[in-house]
């Protein structure tokens, strides 16, 4: 068919308006794949979908503040999770009671105290909201346009949990970005779930894998290992290596141990457009883990501009091995997800990234589990690194000067401080009773070096080695190793009293409450209060879910089954009770509310309470079922058992020579089955004696196969002695505060702190089985220490 000279340029005509068209409707969604990423903190976690407060937001930004002052840390975006605005499926308003409840002074004072930290703000909403009328629509848009016209927002998260956003809005939800961005260019949208169609180039990123990071919750182990992380750290690359996807970042808030193997993979590995992230509660971390947390944020900062580019790296140096970087320099991230050490030899040159001309010196230095300086070799050499059995590491390898910073040769290390203007402060680090010969480099000008308090000024300047001898008592062997494969054998008669010594070493309080028993007291006044505000809040008291209620002298508290969401109890649970050691008990006294909170023991009704003193000979006691029921003892005891027992206590008062005890050593927990109701079908065991114990040092009890959701248990003896494990991976059922423990089927790794009382004795481990057709079981034992057992001296240097 032939077209008319008219038809034809008619036709053209309409191609270009077209293309005009597409070029008017470029979208830049707040970054783009060359983006630096920015460190975010976002409050999941901190709070549930009930939200949170003014009050509760200034004193967290006050800890981000502290680490500002105290070690550079620098925090880009502070993001308001759940609850400000809307909820699950719900849109709120600005004027709801609830939000001016929450905010009285609107966001005024959080951004104020925010922005004098170079800080922005981020918020997490839904999609929709805009109602049916014209009114409510505009509503909604003045609503999150003033986010960004008045408070300079950065991040917009919405999610699904909310709902759709309805096709018929798609066109009010673009026009709403475009009047967002027309004041904060920058702001991110995260797409939750979403399911965008005609909005979805409006997004910045979509949620990786669908995966959310809360340890042992939301992400759990699938393999045993020597921690909970192991799971995560597995995570593999993002498609096509993109950075414009959102990896839920690290979560601090339970199963602590090895967040920092975790952060470096988040922030160096996928290096995405937030990095470093994290969420739920920083300030559960011990007070010696917080200059580390500020140094990879500090770190990432630093090599910021270059993380941008990655490269993947041959199979040899491991599973999802990345190279980041320009040509001069590089940062390589590298993982270990077996049980055994792994060597791997990193090539230095074009194959990692590094371009350069033969023979150019370059420079090699460890971040990663400690700081190294690892020598200079030339382009093209090979070194050798050792990454550890389920730990990540970072290496900078560089032909440049740009980067260069304070380290020390001779020795591992972690710089503690590094801050313009501040004492330089680093932990020299080394294996007990070894000797080392230290020389400082990249050193800036100096007014004095001091060692443990001494001046070591005129041994160290202008280049002068200096040898130092570090405290402790020499190992012999590697804190890390294998111990023994255990061996089946016939079900032990103290089967029963295994299992109960493993259960009453346990807890079932919520999972942050067994972070703060972990990382102990602070010196810190803003992780006092950042800790004082998340556990005082009415929402978590409300939930009952820290035996710790049941001894605080307040009948408004409880300790009771969290049941939301499904019902943890193994088996209906069992309430037990330890004292902490062998008491003269005359009688406790358990207390509950109402007649309701009594059930499903029946008002004026005989029960029945079994103490022991060793976990193996046990007493009935028989009892009358009341608010307040009092049961006479009159003889020496530590553990109390109630099957069944009441679904919410509120308080327990235990009496000894007429006088109420203190309790700080009492604990409780309501979800493992009685032993009556577990029936022991294999059995496993191993022994061996210990001739040092490491400091930090702890056996896993790995027990490798499919056996069943609580179907194996471990627990040892130890020169006869009964020893249970607190923790294991996947974690043990918790009264949860936001979402149920995962619930796993297959290996299981059971932890025992180990302390110098173990050394030369002898050690039995057992492992039992409850599941006659789930034995085909490999359990082994292994001996690690966490953190490694370093000896520790401290170099100040002012300048």
């Amino acid at each position: 068919m032939k077209l008319s000279i008219f038809s034809f340029f008619l036709i053209v005509n309409y191609l270009l308006i077209i293309n005009s068209l597409s070029a008017q409707e470029k979208v830049f969604a707040g970054a783009d794949e060359n983006s630096l990423s920015r460190a975010q903190y976002f409050t999941w976690i901190n709070n549930t979908n009930e939200g949170t407060t003014e009050k509760q937001t200034l004193i967290n930004l006050d800890f981000f503040e502290w680490l500002r002052k105290e070690y550079g840390m620098i925090l880009d975006i502070y993001a308001f999770d759940s609850g400000i605005y809307d909820g699950k499926n719900f849109y709120g308003k600005a004027t709801d009671a609830r939000h001016k409840r929450n905010f009285p002074n609107g966001f005024d004072a959080v951004y104020e105290k925010a922005k004098q930290n170079g800080t922005r703000l981020g918020i997490w909403g839904g999609p929709d909201g805009f109602g049916d009328t014209p009114e409510e629509v505009a509503a909604r848009k003045e609503l999150m346009v003033a986010l960004c016209r008045d408070y300079h927002f950065e991040l917009f998260k919405f999610d699904a949990v909310c709902g759709p956003l309805r096709k018929e809005k798609e066109d009010d939800f673009i026009d709403m970005m475009k009047q967002c961005r027309a004041f904060s260019p920058d702001l991110i949208l995260l797409n939750h779930r979403l399911g965008l169609d005609k909005a979805k180039d409006y997004a910045t990123t979509f949620l990786w894998e669908g995966k959310e990071a809360y340890i042992d919750v939301s992400a759990s182990n699938t393999t045993t290992a020597p921690h909970n992380r192991a799971g995560t750290l597995s995570r593999g690359l993002t498609p096509q290596l993109k950075r414009l996807t959102e990896d839920h970042g690290v979560c601090l808030s339970s199963c602590l141990d090895y967040w920092e193997d975790d952060l470096v993979l988040q922030a160096f590995n996928r290096s995405l457009i937030l990095a470093p992230e994290i969420y739920g509660n920083p300030w559960l971390l011990s007070d010696s883990e917080f200059p580390r947390l500020a140094r990879i944020f500090n770190l990432h900062r630093k090599f910021g501009k270059i993380l941008i580019h990655a490269k993947e790296l041959p199979a040899s140096y491991g599973k999802y091995a990345l190279s980041r970087g320009d040509n001069s320099t590089r940062l390589l991230t590298l993982r270990n997800l077996t049980w055994n050490p792994e060597e791997i030899t990193v090539k230095l040159d074009e194959e990692i990234g590094l371009n350069s001309k033969k023979g150019k010196q370059v420079k090699v230095r460890l971040h990663h589990p400690t700081e190294k300086m690892l020598g200079i070799y030339r382009y093209g050499e090979t070194v050798k690194v050792v990454v550890s059995p389920f730990r990540s590491l970072l290496l900078e390898v560089s032909t440049s000067n740009e980067y260069d910073e304070v380290g020390v040769e001779g020795v591992d290390f972690e710089i503690v401080k590094n801050v313009a203007g501040q004492l330089v402060v680093i932990k020299l680090l080394e294996m007990p009773a070894s000797e080392a010969k230290i020389k400082l480099v990249n050193i800036p000008k100096f007014k004095k070096i001091e060692l443990d308090g001494q001046d070591v000024t005129a041994s160290l300047k202008n280049g002068k080695s200096l040898k130092i001898e570090f405290d402790g008592e020499k190992l012999n062997e590697p804190f890390y190793r294998k111990l023994a494969d255990l061996k089946q054998i016939a079900v032990p008669a103290d089967a029963g009293t295994l299992y109960e010594t493993t259960v009453f070493a346990a807890d079932n309080n919520a999972m942050e409450t067994r972070s703060l028993r972990r990382s102990g007291e602070t010196k810190i006044p803003q992780v006092q209060a950042a800790r004082d505000a998340f556990f005082q809040q009415s929402t978590f008291v409300n939930r009952g879910i820290w035996d710790r209620y049941l001894f605080d002298c307040n009948k408004n508290t409880r300790f009771f089954p969290m049941k939301l969401k499904g019902d943890n109890r193994i088996k209906r649970g069992c309430f037990r009770l330890d004292l902490g050691e062998e008491i003269f008990i005359d009688s406790m006294v358990l207390k509950v509310n109402n007649e309701y909170e009594l059930q499903p023991l029946l008002f004026e009704e005989g029960n029945f309470a079994r103490i022991s003193s060793d976990l193996n000979l046990w007493k009935t006691i028989t009892f009358l079922a009341d608010t307040t029921m009092k049961i006479v003892i009159g003889e020496k005891m530590r553990y109390l058992k109630l099957n069944p027992f009441p679904d919410a206590l509120a308080e327990v008062e235990v009496y000894s020579d007429g006088k109420k005890l203190l309790s700080e050593n009492f604990r409780a927990s309501n979800l493992f089955a009685d032993t009556d109701a577990m029936k022991c079908e294999g059995a496993f065991s191993a022994s061996f004696t210990l001739n040092e114990v490491a400091k930090n040092a702890y056996l896993c009890v790995a027990i490798n196969g499919e056996h069943g959701v609580e179907g194996a248990y471990a627990a040892l003896k130890i020169d006869g002695k009964y020893v249970g494990a607190p923790s294991r991976a996947t974690s043990y059922p918790a009264n949860h505060w936001e979402y149920p423990t995962v619930k796993s089927a297959s290996n299981y790794t059971y932890y025992f702190p180990l302390t110098e009382a173990a050394k030369g004795k002898k050690i039995e481990v057992f492992v039992l089985g409850y599941n006659a057709e789930k034995l085909n079981l490999k359990p082994e034992a292994w001996i690690t220490a966490y953190p490694v057992p370093f000896e520790e001296k401290t170099l100040r240097i002012e300048n």
